[in-house]
């Protein structure tokens, strides 16, 4: 009997430059994947990937559309190769941006209207974030009631909300720019340890209010159906549902907090092969601080294209025989 595969994608912060240039280079099919990418887009998103500049590839509308196809290249690549059994993946889900790339991934969304989404999303966020200075602070050691105290206590009247949910012990804060830095002494003296994050604004806060309007309106514009997989929704932690549901959750993501953590528990009860995709291993390690032993692969580099099955999860055609 097979096994059921769950796909991990990567949100913003995994990019890296060179990403994704080894699925290029030796996978025909993620090849195809960023060449139409860069038809779309209208301008040359691979090169930005493989050569940067690293300043260019942090930046949010760029970041966004570049860790999509990379994701994308990835599974097409694998697929292609047998390392991924399509027919054997089941449930899918994403951090934030990562959210777009398991509803095209699981039937959704179309790689064109997903990739103009989150181009779109990044442009806008992007935007949103130069409105108005802000960030976000990593809590760590802290419980969600502990950090929402500290919230109420550095924000004194301005915005900061959590926005991240990711592990046990690890919570994303985010608002204001004076807010932020406040919390960061507060944390200090509570006995936690906060680490101011490299992000261009208050991403998943009401800073991004903006943004969701402009959003609101570019996700009407496109087709949604209801997913042909299970794909979780980050604001709820649950499965997506109808098409008009899963756009209003892509607009509430935008100012609404992550549920990873509470995605990720839900997943890691179910006997599973867990997959990530490129680029990174970020969701491989906030997955082990929820368990240990889970049982993770990762798609990170195009070396596991070279691999007749990854993982201990799957045993190659020689060892079945």
């Amino acid at each position: 009997m097979s096994q059921k595969i769950c796909i991990l994608c990567p949100g913003q912060g995994a990019q890296v430059v060179g990403m994704g240039k080894d699925y290029f280079e030796s996978s025909e099919v993620a090849r195809g994947v960023f060449e139409k990418a860069n038809g779309i887009l209208g301008f040359d998103l691979a090169a930005v990937c493989f050569g940067g500049p690293e300043e260019r590839l942090n930046q949010t509308d760029i970041s966004q559309p570049a860790i999509y196809v990379t994701s994308v290249a990835a599974y097409e690549a694998a697929r292609a190769r047998e390392v991924i059994d399509d027919a054997e993946v089941a449930v899918l889900a994403g951090l934030s941006l990562g959210e777009y790339t398991a509803l095209h991934l699981g039937g959704a969304i179309s790689f064109e209207d997903g990739l103009k989404l989150v181009a779109a999303r990044g442009r806008y966020m992007q935007e949103a974030a130069v409105a108005t200075p802000s960030g976000m602070v990593a809590i760590l050691g802290a419980d969600e009631g502990a950090v929402n105290s500290l919230c109420e206590k550095a924000g004194q009247g301005e915005v900061l909300v959590a926005a991240n949910f990711n592990a046990p012990g690890q919570i994303v804060v985010s608002g204001a720019m004076g807010a932020c830095k406040r919390i960061i002494d507060i944390a200090g003296e509570a006995g936690f340890k906060a680490v101011e994050l490299k992000v261009a604004g208050a991403f998943h806060s009401p800073l991004m209010a903006s943004a969701a309007e402009k959003m609101r309106g570019e996700l009407e514009k496109v087709r949604i159906k209801r997913p042909e997989r299970m794909v979780y929704a980050n604001v709820t932690a649950q499965p997506h549902g109808e098409p008009d549901a899963i756009k209003r959750l892509l607009v509430e993501q935008i100012v609404r907090p992550v549920r990873w953590e509470q995605t990720m528990a839900s997943l890691l009860a179910t006997p599973m092969r867990f997959v990530e995709l490129a680029p990174g291993r970020t969701l491989t390690g906030l997955a082990k601080k929820i368990n240990r032993r889970a049982p993770i692969e990762s798609l990170a580099s195009a070396d596991a294209l070279n691999k007749e099955m990854v993982g201990s999860a799957h045993p190659t055609s020689k060892e079945s025989k």
